[in-house]
């Protein structure tokens, strides 16, 4: 009982907080979106990039823990430099924003935040993308080619063809429930 009773209550606060600042948790979610489509964006140019460059052989058997460690070096510096500066730039907008919230909003949403939400779980999505790959692997017909022919390009649009099926099947859902939710709080009369 007393655990629905502080549900009920955060459920109220994050509506209030919602209802008050609703563009700024909006501008949130579109720059959280902008941040993922970016990041996969840099990430398929550097992989063509890389090829086209010589930094990375395109099949897979000529590739070294060199071109590993290289290439994820160089990824990781591209990703920081085109995403993380702009992250990192949200943020600090962000928690200026934040700053200037007047002291009754930042207190309510410091009490409404306590939760016992535990972190357990959360292989299920890496086995469903596992399955989408094989899948994708198999309707491509490569399913008994040796995996050293295949080109590099080929197996990241196939690791991302299998994220974006998943993402779709389970995010679309997903998406829809969590505005029908908002809507549903944000008309809700108190």
């Amino acid at each position: 009982m007393m655990a629905e009773t502080e549900s009920e209550d955060n459920s109220k606060i994050w509506t209030g907080f919602m209802k008050k600042h609703w563009n700024m948790v909006a501008l949130a979610v579109i720059a959280g979106a902008l941040a993922v489509v970016g990041a996969i964006l840099v990430y398929l140019w550097f992989v063509g990039d890389a090829q086209s460059t010589g930094l990375v052989p395109t099949t897979l058997n000529f590739w070294t823990m060199g071109h590993i460690v290289t290439f994820l070096l160089h990824l990781i510096f591209w990703e920081l430099l085109f995403i993380g500066v702009p992250v990192v730039l949200a943020a600090i907008a962000g928690w200026l924003w934040w700053r200037r919230l007047p002291e009754a909003d930042k207190a309510c949403m410091r009490m409404g935040t306590r939760s016992k939400a535990t972190s357990e779980g959360g292989g299920g999505i890496s086995l469903l993308v596992t399955i989408a790959f094989c899948f994708k692997i198999f309707l491509d017909g490569n399913w008994d080619v040796p995996i050293s022919t295949w080109t590099f390009d080929y197996l990241v649009y196939s690791c991302l063809t299998a994220l974006l099926w998943v993402s779709i099947i389970f995010g679309i859902p997903i998406g829809l429930g969590i505005i029908w939710w908002i809507h549903h709080e944000m008309t809700k009369k108190p």
